[in-house]
C-alpha cells in the first residue's frame, strides 16, 4: 500500500531522519482489515524510524500456549513523542500542498486540530507497531544478550537466531535488507560448524 516514502528530520539538529512518511493511493485504515467500502482516498501516515522507548514481553505462566504480557510502553522514551508529533505536522502540511488538496477531501481522520494536544490525543489512541519489530533477541558478547555473536541461544544447545530479533538497535528504516544479511550470515555460520 505503501506506494510513495520520504525520511524526514524532523529537528534541524539531527544527524539522520528520525520519521519516515509512508503514503498510499487508498484510504488505508485498520491495516486494511475491515470490511468496508471507503471509496476514493488516500493515506499519510508518519512512522518513528529508531524509537527511544523500549517496551516489556513476560511469560504469564508455564502454559506454553498461554498469551505473554506485551506492554509497548509507547512513547516512553526520550523524545518519541515531540518526533511524532512534528511527523503528523509534516504529514498534514504535504496533504495541505497545492498539488495534494484536490486529492484530499473534508472526511479525513486524524487529529481535530494542530494543537500539541490534539495531535498527542490522536497518537495516544491511534499509535502501535509497525510492522518491522526488531531487538527482541539482541545479540551481543555481554551476559545480558540473549544471542552471542555466532547466533546461538546462550544456554540452549542447538539453536539460533536468524532474524531481526538479534538485532542490537532497530535500523532508521525497512528490515528486509538487514534480515536477507543476518540469513545468509547464520547460513555461513551453521555450515562452517558443520
Amino acid at each position: 500500500v505503501g506506494e510513495a516514502a520520504a525520511f524526514i528530520r524532523t529537528r534541524d539538529d539531527l544527524a539522520a531522519p528520525d520519521v519516515e512518511l509512508i503514503f498510499g493511493p487508498v484510504p488505508y485504515i485498520d491495516h486494511g482489515l475491515i470490511d468496508w467500502d471507503p471509496g476514493h482516498g488516500l493515506a499519510a501516515g508518519p512512522v518513528l524510524v529508531q524509537p527511544s522507548s523500549r517496551g516489556h514481553l513476560a511469560i504469564t505462566g508455564r502454559d506454553p500456549l498461554a498469551a505473554p504480557s506485551i506492554d509497548p510502553r509507547y512513547f516512553s522514551g526520550e523524545g518519541d513523542l515531540a518526533a511524532m508529533t512534528a511527523g503528523v505536522r509534516a504529514a498534514r502540511r504535504i496533504l495541505d500542498t497545492a498539488a495534494m488538496r484536490r486529492y484530499v477531501g473534508s472526511d479525513i481522520e486524524g487529529p481535530a486540530d494542530d494543537s500539541d494536544a490534539a495531535i498527542e490525543r490522536f497518537l495516544a489512541a491511534q499509535a502501535e507497531t509497525l510492522y518491522h519489530p526488531a531487538g527482541t533477541c539482541r545479540m551481543g558478547a555481554d551476559d545480558a544478550s540473549v544471542v552471542d555473536p555466532a547466533l546461538r541461544v546462550r544456554g540452549v544447545t542447538g539453536l539460533r537466531v536468524a532474524d531481526v530479533s538479534i538485532m542490537p538497535t532497530i535500523n532508521r528504516g525497512h528490515t528486509h535488507a538487514p534480515a536477507v544479511m543476518i540469513g545468509e550470515r547464520a547460513a555461513d555460520l551453521v555450515r562452517a560448524d558443520r
